[in-house]
């Protein structure tokens, strides 16, 4: 007798990703921004690698494990089965009937009694099984290939839950002539159970689980060392800059390594020990710039206080052509000296050695003075509080400064009468007082590509006044003068026309020295 097993074959497996870039790139956006740090991303694609390496290794275990237990089932209950039927086939009469099927199968259970098969033989219409209950009912497609096929078949079911073998293994017989054997027409079947091998296939399920649970929490480790490994040198590298940003140009970084990182950490260490020496230099050469104006002005002050002393007293003997020239030289020297004192001026506040010398003063009676002493009633309009009503902590020598700066400037570059307006700025609760002085003109206003630039030092807003009175640092000293009080300054243009200075100074502040 001859055997063939045959059996469905394998579906194929396979598969295809695809994705657009542009729903990755939205789903990207959607995840909130912690969680898109670099410290986030290298442990997620360390679970992600070892999960899909997990289970990927798992998977191809599974099946190969799994195909090798049922296929060592398989063989070995086929060789049993046939086995069995070579020995009973010889003694099967050629046309048997029912009675002949149910001994063959008794035969056949009978020598594998502690197999728990059930075995049904066919004949024509004939058929036989034991033991009970009733045997499985072969597929159509399993009861063709039997009927027309040398070759024993196999399939695989699922009865009421439990996993179960059936086998159909037609029995030949070979003519005395030695020609090709035939069908004989009989058929033996053979059903058993799974239980065992699906008991192996659970255990090697619940193995390869344990296995991937473990992968994963190994993944999770190394990607939170390898993470800590990466992110130490960046976040050194962050500090290092805040650092730097905060004006600290002699930090630098620890190098150990020679990967990419530390090649960063050289790099950020060459450029931080060449901006610290280029600012080095620039504040050496800001500072011999600042000594050489301290020093020309100190040594232009007295000679020029001198040649203005002279020009007085002769322009008052001088008469005809030689007065006039020595009131132009007058006017000139007068210049310079404001020039000079400017200057000086500038040159404390760049040395840090500007000083404010406080008092508690009526601040209406100080504008007042300040207007009074040097221009006529009707070229300004002064809007003050009463006697008494205003007063603040200031150094009365700079907030004159200021005030002569801002009417001067409005005098020079508008129209009179410039108004001047004093009063208070109440805050929210909690919040400080302040005290508001407006100078405000009626003169064509500031340009807009100027005001960026009004409190700039040596700005002129026009060119054709490069050679006025106006030596370009008259707002700078005033804005100076104001922020070393604490306060605030702002240039803007009326909706009337005409260019309005606000300046605005704390009412209650604490004494202050040097800045």
């Amino acid at each position: 007798m001859n055997r063939r097993s045959t059996g469905p074959p394998a579906p194929a497996a396979g598969g295809s990703r695809t994705g657009p870039r542009r729903a990755l790139r939205a789903a990207v956006a959607r995840v909130p921004l912690p969680l898109r740090g670099l410290r986030s991303r290298l442990l997620t694609s360390f679970v992600l690698v070892a999960m899909l390496s997990s289970l990927g290794t798992g998977a191809l275990a599974f099946r190969e494990a799994r195909t090798g237990v049922l296929q060592q089932s398989q063989d070995s209950v086929i060789n049993r089965f046939r086995a069995s039927v070579d020995a009973v086939a010889p003694y099967v009469p050629p046309s048997p009937d029912a009675t002949d099927l149910q001994k063959v199968v008794d035969q056949v259970l009978y020598a594998n009694r502690t197999a728990g098969w059930r075995v049904m033989a066919a004949y024509g219409t004939h058929r036989a099984s034991a033991p009970t209950p009733r045997f499985t009912e072969p597929s159509d497609e399993m009861l063709t290939s039997v009927a027309t096929r040398r070759a024993a078949v196999f399939q695989r079911v699922d009865v009421d839950g439990s996993p179960r073998l059936l086998v159909g293994m037609p029995v030949t017989y070979t003519p005395e002539n030695g020609k090709e054997s035939r069908l004989s027409g009989l058929v033996m079947y053979l059903e058993v159970p799974q239980t065992a091998e699906e008991g192996y296939v659970e255990a090697m399920v619940s193995g390869i689980e344990r296995a991937t649970l473990v992968a994963l929490c190994l993944a999770v480790v190394l990607a939170l060392l390898a993470a800590s490994g990466v992110l130490r040198p960046v976040r050194a590298l962050r500090r290092a800059t805040r650092r730097m940003a905060e004006g600290h140009l002699d930090v630098r970084l620890d190098v150990t390594g020679t990967d990419e990182l530390a090649d960063l950490s050289r790099s950020f260490n060459e450029t931080a020990a060449e901006l610290e020496r280029t600012v080095a230099e620039l504040r050496r050469l800001e500072a011999r710039g600042r000594r050489f104006v301290a020093d020309v002005s100190h040594e232009l002050r007295t000679p020029l206080a001198a040649m203005s002393a002279v020009t007085d007293v002769l322009d008052v003997e001088a008469e005809g052509e030689t007065g006039e020239a020595l009131r132009l030289i007058g006017e000139g020297t007068n210049r310079l000296s404001v020039l000079v004192n400017d200057l000086m001026e500038i040159s404390r506040f760049d040395a840090g050695a500007a000083e404010l010398n406080r008092d508690e003063i009526d601040l209406a009676e100080s504008v007042r003075r300040t207007v009074a002493s040097r221009w006529r009633q009707e070229e300004v309009e002064l809007w003050l509080p009463g006697p008494g009503e205003l007063r603040a902590r200031v150094d009365p020598r700079r907030l004159d400064v200021v005030t002569a700066n801002l009417v001067g400037n409005a005098l020079r570059h508008g129209e009179p009468p410039v108004r001047v307006r004093l009063g208070v700025r109440k805050g929210g609760p909690g919040e400080a007082e302040w005290a508001v002085l407006e100078v405000s003109d009626n003169g064509p206003g500031i340009a807009p590509e100027a005001m960026p630039h009004i409190f700039e030092r040596f700005y002129k807003a026009s060119t054709s006044r490069a050679r006025s009175e106006s030596s370009g640092l008259g707002l700078a000293i005033t804005a100076e003068n104001v922020r070393l009080h604490g306060g605030r300054i702002r240039a803007a243009n009326r909706p009337g026309g005409g260019a309005v200075f606000t300046v605005e100074l704390p009412l209650h502040c604490d004494d202050g020295g040097t800045t």
